[in-house]
């Protein structure tokens, strides 16, 4: 399976100006390839292969006036930005046709230099970690890396990037073996909410952090001193890294707080169950600060690939099982109840539920029985027990621009008017 490890790098000047020639040099080789393809499109003429594209773009472009300075950067980058152009098209082209899962992918689209994100990839051949511990990126140099933990095994590939608050990292990609746990005979279901980020079926609740809510105050008023800059000033650009900065320092929070429980609650149980939610419908309520905030598609994710990683299991109920309607000590459906209504009692059975505490259980009900019904279909048709699929890699890998939201490709969707628990 695949896994992503990223770190911070701390390129000096030289590397700085150096990296912002292979981060413009493979924009412009994106835009070059796309433009031919559309013009092409336009025309009614065929597609244009790559190798053509490589030829004309790369090769023969290196050689003129106007393009000698590709020259200047490593070709390795220049390939990876026409192969991820490539990767794009065909997302587009198998959304079209319904071969591509989730949300429906658009065509490829220009890069601009304004963007603050930069970023490019590179294979083997490109880069190298040395023994000093620094990372050697092909006419760039030897970068400096703080490494917070060890590589399992060599990398496949890297991606280094520019965020918008002017930090550099080094995303390496690698090939390892699962590491299973022991196995558990405790499974657990999840009911994610506003109020609580989340709570077990044992009765248990994870208090939301709110980690922007928590740095409104000061984003605010970074927020105002950036209004007050005159447009186009190096003081706006200081601003702006400031501004920046203090949305990475609210990521970053979240981002670990998400990995440390995530782990916490993939170690305590053999079985997780969550449900299915749609959180791009919430981003046109007036919810949707406070469910971005929580994090629930990244939160999911890191679930759902660390489940596999370990040798857990995990599944996701439908977004149409009514988890809040549904008592979960008889199994009678007492129907839909506004958000205020946070305690109910069972019309048959006179039980009193706590709304999150019934929704977790009757998900934790689904989610064994979406399980064991899936395991049975295979060995009545297969004879042999379910394989477990591969490990994605963990979403965020720069290249090819982000269509529709995923390329953190792929987040989960929620459904329209899920209720928030």
């Amino acid at each position: 399976m695949q896994l992503r490890y990223n770190y911070r790098a701390y390129p000096d000047p030289a590397q700085r100006c150096a990296l912002a020639r292979a981060f413009g040099c493979a924009r412009v080789v994106w835009n070059d390839c796309l433009r031919d393809r559309k013009e092409a499109h336009a025309a009614g003429l065929p597609y244009v292969k790559s190798a053509e594209l490589s030829r004309l773009r790369i090769t023969q472009a290196k050689r003129t006036e106007e393009r000698a300075w590709l020259a200047e950067v490593s070709a390795v980058v220049l390939q990876q930005s026409l192969r991820d152009l490539d990767t794009a098209y065909r997302n587009f082209f198998d959304s079209l046709k319904g071969k591509r899962q989730g949300r429906r992918a658009g065509p490829p689209r220009y890069k601009s230099k304004k963007d603050t994100r930069q970023s490019i990839r590179l294979n083997t051949n490109a880069f190298a970690l040395r023994d000093d511990g620094t990372v050697y990126v092909a006419k760039v140099g030897n970068l400096k890396v703080t490494w917070s933990r060890r590589l399992p095994a060599a990398p496949t590939s890297l991606t280094v990037t520019k965020n918008s608050s002017g930090r550099y990292f080094l995303s390496f990609v690698v090939d390892t073996e699962p590491d299973a746990l022991p196995e558990l005979e405790t499974d657990a279901g999840l009911d994610l909410g506003l109020s609580a980020f989340a709570v077990l079926s044992d009765g248990s609740r994870i208090d939301s952090p709110r980690f922007l809510r928590r740095a409104e105050k000061k984003l605010k008023r970074l927020q105002r001193e950036l209004s007050r800059k005159a447009k186009g000033s190096k003081n706006r650009a200081k601003a702006r890294i400031r501004v920046a900065r203090q949305h990475a320092k609210v990521a970053d929070r979240r981002r670990d707080w998400h990995h440390k429980t995530s782990t916490q609650i993939i170690r305590d149980n053999q079985a997780v169950y969550v449900e299915d939610l749609a959180v791009s419908a919430f981003s046109r309520t007036r919810l949707a600060k406070s469910v971005y905030d929580a994090g629930w598609s990244a939160f999911v994710g890191m679930l759902e690939y660390k489940a596999v990683k370990h040798g857990r299991t995990f599944a996701k109920v439908g977004r149409a099982f009514p988890s809040s309607q549904i008592c979960s000590a008889c199994g009678f459906r007492d129907g839909p109840k506004p958000l205020h209504v946070r305690e109910w009692t069972c019309s048959k059975c006179g039980t009193v539920h706590d709304r999150d505490h019934n929704a977790a259980r009757n998900v934790l009900v689904e989610g064994r029985r979406i399980v064991a019904a899936g395991r049975a279909e295979t060995l009545n048709a297969c004879g042999a027990p379910v394989r477990r699929a591969p490990v994605p890699a963990q979403r965020g890998e720069a290249g090819s621009p982000r269509k529709g939201r995923t390329a953190q490709a792929g987040v989960p969707a929620l459904e329209a008017g899920k209720h928030v628990k």
